[in-house]
């Protein structure tokens, strides 16, 4: 009677077999935890502009300046962190007037969150007639038709 089991040709065939499927599906699993990972910058943003639309109802513009500490001793500036709360995102105010506001969410440069593509930063602009979403790999182009060109706001 032959010995049962398997030869060391059909492990090493089903080891490639294994590594080939492994190899097509990492790639996709990661854009996917990528894409999760976005509504961390997403409620963070959201939340950054409930926090400057509460700001400008008692001021005369709107404000750049973040500060943690808890009303009333937040007075001088926004009650918000700047980073997101699971630290993938860094948060930052490059404009904010009287009239318009950008917040932006650009991911930390050490986590994988960096190589999201044209989504490594996303963003939120007001304007006096419009409010606009963009993303992009280093910047974003606001006077683009569609700012948003990585499609990073799931609308």
């Amino acid at each position: 009677m032959p010995g049962r089991g398997f030869t060391i040709i059909e492990l090493m065939i089903a080891v490639l077999i294994v590594g080939v499927l492994l190899a097509l599906a990492y790639p996709s699993f990661t854009d996917q935890i990528r894409k999760s990972r976005r509504a961390d910058a997403v409620a963070a943003l959201t939340s950054i502009q409930l926090a400057q639309e509460r700001w400008r109802g008692n001021n005369p513009s709107y404000t750049a300046v973040f500060n943690t500490a808890v009303p009333p001793a937040a007075a001088n500036g926004l009650s918000a962190p700047s980073t997101t709360a699971s630290g993938y995102y860094t948060i930052s105010i490059p404009t904010a007037t009287a009239a318009v506001y950008e917040l932006l969410a650009t991911a930390v440069a050490t986590n994988s969150q960096a190589q999201d593509g044209n989504c490594a930063v996303i963003g939120i602009r007001t304007g006096v007639d419009r409010l606009q979403y963009g993303s992009g790999a280093l910047l974003i182009d606001w006077t683009a038709a569609d700012p948003d060109v990585g499609r990073c706001w799931a609308r």
